[in-house]
């Protein structure tokens, strides 16, 4: 089993987050399952939240040097929320076709 980070959820397990620590310090990170328009399917949206806006920055680039370890957060967070909702599926692709070959890996 891959290392991972503590993640903390709201009551629905729709929402994560957590902190990346690496090479440039602490990281906050959110994970969210957004229901879609087809019936019990969940796009899983993650980045950092834009101070701005408030809303998932999926486009940033972190290079903390800890990338495993993120990727083995988020994928536990998939197998807490496909157990809190069961028969729900969960779409994810990348902001980039490169993301999107990281994500299937």
């Amino acid at each position: 089993m891959r290392d991972k980070y503590f993640l903390e959820s709201d009551k629905a397990l729709t929402t994560f987050e957590f902190v990346s620590e690496g090479l440039k310090g602490r990281v906050e990170l959110t994970i969210q399952y957004s229901l879609t328009n087809r019936r019990n399917v969940y796009n899983l949206g993650f980045g950092a939240i834009d101070n701005d806006s408030g809303v998932i920055d999926d486009t940033v680039i972190i290079n903390n040097g800890d990338t495993q370890k993120i990727l083995s957060t988020v994928a536990s967070s998939v197998y807490a929320f496909i157990d809190k909702h069961p028969g729900a599926s969960v779409l994810a692709k990348g902001s980039t076709p490169a993301r999107t070959r990281l994500y299937r890996m």
